[in-house]
């Protein structure tokens, strides 16, 4: 029998089960129901409560939750409910619920929602309970939930049925009858409730701080403020092609233009890029401006931020991500030709090169043959400008290195169209990333302020669009003209929610810090064969 046969008899028996509840009385759906505690609120008030107060007491609660183990002994049995979170045991004695109610009980499946009122007691091992008295029928689950004792474990599945993932996934091992230990186990609700509180950290780190949370448009007429490739649209009334949005810099820059002299957007951005464990085409940035400061001022910021939502999410500044100890307290800081220097993979036949050669005509092309023999691959086109061959080098080298959180700072200018030169070194800009686990968590640099400057940069990006570069981009004649009404020295940055939440949660992948990652569609296995 198929999948598709099975679910859909199972659907059948249940349907037939939905027939027998409702002859019993019970609405199959109904509209309310009426608690006095959720399952989270019940453990908090009463789980410090021994059995001889509760016996003395016999607290009178109700409750609401999915059935997430059941069990029937005779004229007695157990069940789980599960809501927020959390997990309430629940007895059921026929002599104390009824001939009617516990008929309901055994016509009841794992998956269901019910709603139970009764007193509370503890078992014979210590377990906090429900003596049920009355039992509503809510939902029933018309599909069965995965095995168990295994769960959800298949990885793909678990993204395309992430509401499954929630339910099975809860930090709960499977538990059957009174008396067996719940362990821990994978729990995707607490990577998504950190998630929340990244979120909320961050506001606040900013709210303190003077800034004012604005939103900017996610559909542009001229993609801008980063290096990538949109996805384009098209809008019907206007007749205009739009592209979603790579990033909000452009328009935050504006907004301090007008005046907005601290700025911050949590933003939704779309690159029309590949995907793997750091990239999905939509993902989560926050991007903040503050007028008056530059990338030194930031790097201080970044620090305090780093470490602020740290405490506020785990209490610690400590964080175990891919099996490494990362202490997000204690920062490196390194210009990328330091850092190219210090990774670079020595051997007999490619030495460490010095700060000096970096000034040597051809010396970087021999670098990039050096590393390609060594078995490093690197982007590389002859005729490129040096600073991009300086950013692909530093990528090739150094990058997989940053685990413990490290700023590399100072970057070639022809890879940061949008930041102010260095005065002692035209060819260098302000800009500095910081690094955590081995990837980039987010960027940063004193913005250019200069609008002659501006348009010649947009100008350069031009002629590397001509060259084939996707991701360069069409001039912004109104952010030219924004600049034009004076923009004050700012320093910028935008930071990888996803990427942080990551390192605050110790997920692996991008995909398990995002509810409903993109993914590729499937397809009907037999139909394929």
């Amino acid at each position: 029998m198929s999948e598709s046969d099975f679910e859909q008899r199972l659907y059948q028996e249940r349907r037939e089960k939905l027939v027998k509840i409702a002859e019993l009385g019970q609405a199959v759906y109904p509209n309310s129901y009426t608690a006095t505690h959720t399952v989270p609120e019940l453990r908090s008030a009463f789980d410090a409560r021994t059995g001889e107060e509760l016996d003395a007491e016999k607290p009178q609660v109700s409750i609401a939750g999915r059935i997430m183990a059941i069990r029937a002994q005779g004229k007695a049995g157990f069940a789980q409910l599960q809501q927020g979170g959390q997990r309430m045991q629940v007895y059921v004695r026929l002599d104390a619920v009824g001939e009617q109610a516990f008929a309901l009980y055994k016509l009841l499946d794992l998956g269901d929602h019910i709603g139970v009122t009764g007193y509370l007691f503890r078992t014979r091992t210590g377990e906090l309970t429900i003596h049920v008295e009355t039992i509503t029928f809510l939902a029933k689950a018309m599909l069965a939930l995965p095995d168990k004792y295994h769960g959800l474990e298949d990885v793909e599945l678990r993204y395309r049925q992430r509401y499954v993932d929630l339910i099975m996934n809860s930090g709960y091992a499977p538990k059957a009858a009174e008396g067996e230990e719940a362990e821990p186990s994978l729990n995707v609700r607490e990577v998504f409730v950190k998630r929340a509180k990244v979120l909320r950290a961050l506001r606040t780190f900013f709210d303190d701080r003077g800034y004012l949370e604005v939103e900017t448009p996610m559909m542009h007429s001229i993609a801008g403020g980063a290096a990538a490739r949109p996805f384009k649209t098209h809008h019907n009334a206007l007749d205009l092609d739009l592209s979603l949005r790579i990033a909000p810099e452009l328009y935050l820059k504006r907004l301090v233009v007008g005046g907005m002299d601290r700025v911050y957007e949590i933003n939704r951005n779309f690159r029309n890029e590949g995907i793997d464990t750091q990239h999905n085409p939509e993902f989560t940035m926050l991007e903040f401006y503050q007028a008056y400061a530059n990338y030194h001022d930031l790097m201080r910021l970044t620090k305090e931020l780093i470490i602020f939502v740290a405490q506020q999410v785990n209490g610690t500044t400590i964080a175990e991500f891919n099996g490494v100890e990362i202490d997000l307290s204690q920062w490196r800081e390194l210009t990328m030709r330091e850092a190219i220097i210090e990774f670079w993979p020595e051997t007999g036949t490619s030495p460490r090169p010095t700060m000096a050669e970096f000034q040597i005509e051809g010396r970087l092309k021999l670098w990039v043959d050096r590393l390609r023999a060594a078995g490093h691959s690197i982007d590389y086109k002859v005729g490129e400008p040096e600073g991009k061959t300086i950013a692909n080098i530093f990528e090739t080298v150094a990058e997989e290195h940053l685990v413990q959180p490290t700023i590399i700072y100072d970057y070639p200018l022809v890879v940061s169209p949008l930041s102010k030169q260095k005065p002692d070194e035209p060819d260098w800009v302000e800009r500095f990333e910081f690094y955590i686990g081995g990837f980039e968590v987010g960027n940063a640099f004193s913005e250019l302020n200069d609008p002659d400057d501006q348009r010649r940069r947009f100008e350069q990006q031009l002629l590397e669009k001509e060259r084939g570069d996707d991701e360069a981009h069409a001039m912004d004649e109104d952010y030219v003209r924004a600049l034009g009404y004076g923009l004050p020295p700012t320093g910028g940055e935008g930071i990888g929610i996803d990427r942080l939440t990551m390192i605050l949660t110790g997920s692996k992948s991008i995909r398990d810090v995002i509810l409903f990652p993109l993914l590729r569609p499937q397809v009907k296995a037999a139909a394929e064969e």
